[in-house]
Parts: C-alpha cells; sequence; structure tokens
C-alpha cells in the first residue's frame, strides 16, 4: 500500500488515531501533572497512583489529555509551522500513521532525558506511530519530515532512541525501519545474559532515571533509527540519543528531487504523447 502523506492541521486533529490524538507524552510538563481543567473531564477529578487521571470515576492513561494535545500543535503550527505528517490509506481515507517533530524548546519532556538536551541547531523527532497492520508506512513518513525540514534550512534532526534488543552499540538489534514502535520489537534479553556492565548501566537508570513513567509508544525504536541513517551522539544503555544532518548531501535527497523533476516533465504531456506547451494568460498561441 502506497501512502498519502500530507502534512498535519489543525482540521485534520479530529481524525488522528486515538492515541496519537490524546497522548501529551512529550508535549506537556512532567512537573506540571495534575488535575487537568478537560471539557471531557468535567466533576472530579483528582490524580492517584503513578499519575493515573481519574475524572468521573473513570481511570485515564498517565499522559491523555486532547485538551493539551491540540492547544500544543495549534501554538506550534502558528509560531512554528508544521509539526507533524501524516500517513493515509488511499483506499479508506484513515489516518493510520502519524509522525510529530519541533523544535526542543517547545517539548518539556526532552530536558528529561539521562542523555539530554537536544543540540542547539537541530529539531527534535519525537514519535513516529503507526497503526497495526501498516508498518509499512513508517518509512515515507519519516521522509516527509525530512523533506519538510531540508526546504526550511534545518541543520539536523535529533531523537531520542529506546533500546529493547540490547545490541552492542547501544541502539538494540535486529530491528528494521519498518518497525519503528514498541510493539512490533522483540523485548530484552534474558537477565541471565546480560554482562556486568550491562546490570550497572540499567541499575543507574532506575536510580538516576527522573520520569519513571514512560508512554512507550511515543518513543522511537534507537534500532529503526539507526537503520534509517541516524547516528548515536549520546550514547546510553536505553536512552541514545540520534542524530542526521540535513547538510551533508543525503543520498536520497538526489533520489527526492529527481522524482519530482519526472512528475513536473509527466505533467506536461498529454495523453497523446505530445509535450504541451503553455502559455501566459491572455495570450493565444
Amino acid at each position: 500500500m502506497e501512502p498519502v502523506v500530507s502534512r498535519l492541521t489543525l482540521e485534520s486533529f479530529e481524525s488522528l488515531p486515538p492515541h496519537a490524538r490524546r497522548c501529551v507524552f512529550w508535549e506537556v510538563d512532567p512537573s506540571m501533572a495534575g488535575p487537568l481543567d478537560q471539557p471531557e473531564s468535567a466533576g472530579h477529578t483528582e490524580v492517584v497512583g503513578r499519575g493515573e487521571i481519574v475524572g468521573r470515576g473513570v481511570a485515564r492513561a498517565p499522559f491523555e489529555s486532547e485538551f493539551d494535545k491540540e492547544a500544543w500543535i495549534s501554538s506550534v503550527l502558528l509560531e512554528w509551522g508544521a509539526c507533524g505528517q501524516l500517513a493515509t490509506d488511499p483506499a479508506t481515507g484513515v489516518i493510520v500513521g502519524t509522525a510529530f517533530y519541533a523544535p526542543p524548546g517547545r517539548v518539556p519532556r526532552s530536558r528529561l532525558f539521562p542523555t539530554s538536551p537536544v543540540s542547539a541547531d537541530a529539531i527534535l523527532l519525537t514519535s513516529i506511530q503507526v497503526e497495526p497492520g501498516y508498518e509499512e508506512v513508517a518509512t515515507p513518513l519519516l521522509d516527509a519530515v525530512l523533506v519538510d525540514l531540508m526546504r526550511r534550512g534545518v541543520r539536523a534532526v535529533e531523537a531520542f532512541g529506546l533500546v529493547r534488543g540490547g545490541g552492542p552499540d547501544g541502539t538494540g538489534s535486529g530491528t528494521a525501519r519498518r518497525n519503528p514502535t514498541p510493539d512490533a520489537t522483540p523485548g530484552m534479553r534474558d537477565i541471565s545474559e546480560w554482562s556486568d556492565e550491562e546490570i550497572v548501566s540499567v541499575a543507574r537508570e532506575i536510580l538516576d532515571n527522573p520520569q519513571p513513567d514512560l508512554c512507550t509508544r511515543c518513543l522511537l525504536d534507537a534500532a529503526f533509527l539507526k537503520a534509517s541513517g541516524f547516528d548515536v551522539v549520546a550514547s546510553h544503555a536505553r536512552f541514545p540519543r540520534l542524530r542526521l544532518e540535513l547538510d551533508e548531501g543525503l543520498g536520497w535527497k538526489s533520489e527526492v528531487e529527481g522524482a519530482l523533476e519526472k512528475l513536473v516533465v509527466m505533467a506536461a504531456i498529454d495523453m497523446t504523447g505530445r509535450e504541451r506547451t503553455f502559455a501566459p494568460v491572455g495570450r493565444r498561441l
């Protein structure tokens, strides 16, 4: 299936998949967590347990707020520009994949990783989420993000990866570009197979990590990023930070430009195979 990829707009917000529309893991400062004043949560609301929000007696996800997500998208669109790409199934018109990105200063969660901060010259790619059965749209989504950022003169894009395979290079093992989400990757190795260094590293992470609650659906697989051309710039046993330079003539850049040129040429050829000749409005050939 060849998806239709387009920019996120406020008009398309209501059509986003439920998790992409509601989760504010990246967009809301965790230190500000508390009762959310949301239209859909009218009535008594309190925070219980590990940040789970309870309203009208119904438990909700720790980072869930459709109101805050829409407000964040609106503000970033207004003050910075496009911050998301959507993949739509052309057969159904349903959005089956999303990608979000923004300046790190607009992403409160980006300050809290052990490999923070994001470089000052980079834009942060926060997440690429795909619906079950549509894993192949992850790559077109990433490509759309990169093309958009290159056209806007961005020098580099960075992302926090989540290691799941315990690979020696800090980026997992055996996960290809088609699997950017947690559900599509295997779990960590049995602890009996860990080296002493790995055990010490994970123990230190558990003790020092300031954000024990994680939305793994909103974290990019480190192996996916590595396979997509990103390089590790800050290593970590579980949360490496990776970077892709956008001003070094990426291999696919010329291919994209060539494809666009072909589309222009094809648009100028009519059904009989003869090249059309265009003239300014008001002139006759």
